[in-house]
């Protein structure tokens, strides 16, 4: 009896070609959980604005990080589903679908079941839970599932933001740097619409939210709130790291207007840098494979502002990809849902 291992990570495009570009923001943009507004609203904005204007300059920005490989995402996470195969061992099939586009869940599923595992974990690759990445990737999966003949145990890792083998993942990336040599902090976070952080609080009939202190500590009323535990994640690695007040920050990144949860990231660096700090060590614990948004918008964007605002050095602590003790963190992840 084998047991399934399914990773979910956000997906990519195929190349940097506009058009594949398109076809991965159409897919992606259309999903209700991530603009959560109406059927006809979002099939408006959507495919008649953001996708004819956006496509041929996100085409640009994922030709700046592609490597001849492919995708840095896509690359990563099959080397993290080929690692975590060797240190499981035979009696596990690990496969790796991605949310849109490819590989899909469908064939990642469809493998699973050739493969006539008696139990599936499913791990969306996603350390903080969020309605828009977790819960869509959820809901993709079991609809899947729904549709089997036989459907085997089922176990959802839906969150792990406060794993301390995942912690000691991100501490030991961080160790190729000498903290001492920054004299600021950022953990930058991807950003999400405010009204997703106060839906997910209703939903468990608290509207109590107020987008503010409310996330100093994990309650059972926030323990699935997005911000609460990406403030959570940096107080966690903050005390590892043993980093001192006032040097440090939580930020969010990607914002699409002026309603995403904030302090925003790059307003943040470039009033950093007006306040005279010169070197700024990013730390990016939203994501777990490097991205167009670590590579990109943190490596090179932010440098650019800082820059031009009197700053000296923005360096990103890479993700984990495929580190060793990442791996490990995954496989006692397993191991443990297995018992």
């Amino acid at each position: 009896m084998k047991t399934g291992i399914l990773l979910i990570n956000l997906g990519t495009p195929d190349s940097p070609k506009t058009s594949d570009v398109r076809k991965y923001l159409t897919q992606f943009l259309n999903d209700p959980r991530v603009i959560d507004i109406s059927p006809v609203g979002r099939f408006i904005l959507v495919n008649g604005i953001i996708v004819p204007f956006r496509s041929s300059k996100s085409a640009k920005l994922y030709e700046k990080i592609w490597t001849p490989e492919g995708s840095p995402l896509l690359t990563n996470s099959v080397k993290v589903q080929n690692k975590l195969q060797q240190a499981l061992g035979n009696d596990y099939v690990v496969e790796l679908g991605m949310r849109y586009q490819s590989p899909s869940l469908e064939s990642a599923l469809d493998q699973l079941r050739k493969k006539q595992v008696s139990k599936i974990i499913i791990i969306p690759l996603y350390p903080q839970y969020a309605s828009s990445s977790t819960g869509s990737s959820v809901e993709e999966a079991m609809r899947i599932l729904k549709g089997w003949e036989v459907t085997p145990s089922v176990e959802v890792i839906s969150k792990f933001y406060d794993n301390p083998d995942f912690i000691d993942a991100c501490v030991d990336r961080a160790k190729k740097y000498d903290l001492n040599a920054y004299d600021y902090f950022i953990f930058s976070y991807h950003g999400l619409p405010e009204r997703h952080i106060m839906k997910g609080s209703a939903h468990y009939g608290d509207n109590t939210c107020k987008l503010g202190s409310c996330c100093d500590m994990i309650t059972e009323k926030n323990q699935y709130c997005y911000r609460a535990n990406c403030f959570e994640t940096t107080r966690q690695l903050v005390k590892r790291l043993n980093l001192p007040e006032g040097k440090y920050e939580t930020t969010f990144q990607s914002r699409l207007n002026d309603k995403w949860i904030k302090p925003y990231s790059d307003k943040v660096v470039a009033d950093k840098a007006k306040q005279g700090i010169k070197k700024i060590l990013v730390f990016s614990p939203a994501f777990v494979a490097d991205c167009l948004e670590t590579i990109y918008e943190i490596g090179t964007e932010y440098q650019e502002i800082f820059h031009e605002n009197g700053g000296e050095k923005v360096q990103l602590v890479e993700s984990l990809n495929d580190s060793d003790v990442w791996i490990e963190a995954l496989k006692k992840m397993v191991l443990k849902g297995v018992q």
